[in-house]
C-alpha cells in the first residue's frame, strides 16, 4: 500500500517551532510532486507547501513562504516542512499526499496519511 507516515507534530507556544516529516512508504519520491497540507479545526483541508521531486521547486500558499519551509531528502524517501514562528491559526493536523503537479487541488493528491496533530497555544 503507497501512503506517507507523518510525524513530528506536538503542542508549542505561539513563536515556537516545529519540524514535520513525512515518510513515504511503498513508493519513492520521485518522480512526484509532494505537497503539505492541513485542516483546521472546522475546516476543509488546505494546501501549505509543495515539493517537486524531479527538480526541487518549491511552492507555498500565500503567506506561510517565509515561516514554513519545504524540504525533501531523496535518501531517506522523506520530506520535510519547517515551522517557525508558529501562530495558534497555524493548528491542525498535517498530512502528505503525491501528485503529478503541486496543483494544491486535495482532489489532484493521493497517498495520503494519517496526519500529525499540531496545536499551538499558550
Amino acid at each position: 500500500q503507497q501512503q506517507f507516515v507523518e510525524s513530528g507534530g506536538g503542542m508549542v507556544q505561539p513563536g515556537g517551532s516545529l519540524r514535520l516529516s513525512c515518510v513515504a512508504s511503498g513508493f519513492t519520491l520521485y518522480p512526484h510532486r509532494i505537497g503539505w497540507f492541513r485542516r483546521a479545526p472546522g475546516k476543509e483541508r488546505q494546501g501549505v507547501a509543495c515539493i517537486s521531486s524531479t527538480d526541487g521547486s518549491t511552492y507555498y500558499t500565500g503567506s506561510l513562504k517565509g515561516r514554513f519551509t519545504i524540504s525533501s531528502d531523496s535518501a531517506k524517501n522523506t520530506v520535510f516542512l519547517q515551522m517557525t514562528n508558529l501562530k495558534p491559526e497555524d493548528t491542525g493536523v498535517y498530512y502528505c499526499a503525491t501528485s503529478h503537479q503541486c496543483s494544491f487541488y486535495v482532489p489532484e493528491f493521493g497517498s495520503w496519511g494519517q496526519g500529525t496533530q499540531v496545536t499551538v497555544s499558550y
